[in-house]
Parts: structure tokens; C-alpha cells; sequence
């Protein structure tokens, strides 16, 4: 057992892990209906940003998990080192608003966070030549349903249950 003040713990990386683990397998769902990148983007995984308001546990492994998951779904280098700072950067916002105990506020991080860097991605790795605000809109609606509403969904019984909370 590790030291409850150590926190690269067993348990952390474990519960990091699992994240990570998790993140790649809702994204692979995401891309067999082709919604995991593109104009268009409806990553199931996004729904799990909303759990560092619980642990920071999720921090690295939202952000290990997005790494590996643009890699393992084909994406360019430079989408893979931005969409993942994106998630990394909405992941360090969340936290920071856990104490809010408000799901609505903790999604908002990586709902800004994806709105203002994956429109340039899409731009200038991906050459897309829809205009940065349509595809801020486009982005933007994915994140909402993702974040927004179906993280807000998993909220409600993740801190009914208290289990995945940080001690």
C-alpha cells in the first residue's frame, strides 16, 4: 500500500489509468460512426472531463488518454500535441472549479479549452477552410453535448456514490 501523501500512489496511477483506458475505448466508438475528429466532432469520450471535479487522478489521465487516442485514431503529430494540450488545459480548469461542486461550471473548461484550439488545428494542420467562428460552432456543439450534457449526466451519480472522490 502507498503513502497516502504520495501522490504518484498506486491508487492514483491506477485510477489514472483506468481513465486513460477509458477515454481511448469511448473514442474508438466515437471514430467507427467517424465523429472523433473533423468539422464535425462528437467524441463520447469528452463526457469524462468533468471527472477531475472529483480527482485529479483524471487530469494525467485524460490527457494520457487523449494523446494515445489521436495516435491510435490516425491524427496528425501537431493535432495530437494540441487537441491533447486542449484536453490537458480543460482537464487543469475543471479541477480548479471542483470546489464549485457546480458540473455546469466544470464542463465549461474544456468546452473553451477544445472551441478556441481545435478550429486552428483544423485549419492549419488539416488545411480546412471553413471559417475559425463556423468551426468554433461546429466544435463547440459537440463539446456542449459531450461535456456539457453528458457529463453533467455522469455527475450526478459519480458524486452520489462519493467512491471516486480524492481523499
Amino acid at each position: 500500500m502507498g503513502n497516502r501523501n504520495n501522490r504518484f500512489d498506486t491508487a492514483f496511477i491506477t485510477k489514472a489509468g483506468l481513465i486513460a483506458a477509458l477515454y481511448i475505448a469511448l473514442t474508438f466508438v466515437a471514430q467507427a460512426v467517424g465523429l472523433a475528429s473533423g468539422v464535425i466532432q462528437f467524441r463520447l469520450s469528452e463526457m469524462l472531463t468533468i471527472l477531475p471535479m472529483f480527482t485529479s487522478a483524471a487530469i494525467p489521465g485524460l490527457w494520457v488518454g487523449c494523446v494515445l487516442a489521436n495516435i491510435l485514431t490516425g491524427c496528425a503529430m501537431w493535432d495530437v500535441v494540441f487537441g491533447s494540450l486542449a484536453t490537458l488545459l480543460g482537464a487543469l480548469g475543471t479541477y480548479l472549479l471542483r470546489k464549485t461542486h457546480n458540473p455546469f461550471l466544470g464542463c465549461l473548461p474544456p468546452i473553451i479549452a477544445n472551441m478556441l484550439i481545435v478550429p486552428i488545428v483544423l485549419m492549419k494542420v488539416y488545411g480546412v477552410e471553413d471559417g475559425f467562428l463556423y468551426l468554433m460552432f461546429t466544435v463547440g456543439i459537440g463539446e456542449v453535448v459531450c461535456c456539457g450534457v453528458l457529463g453533467v449526466i455522469i455527475y450526478k451519480p459519480l458524486k452520489k456514490s462519493g467512491k471516486f472522490e480524492d481523499r
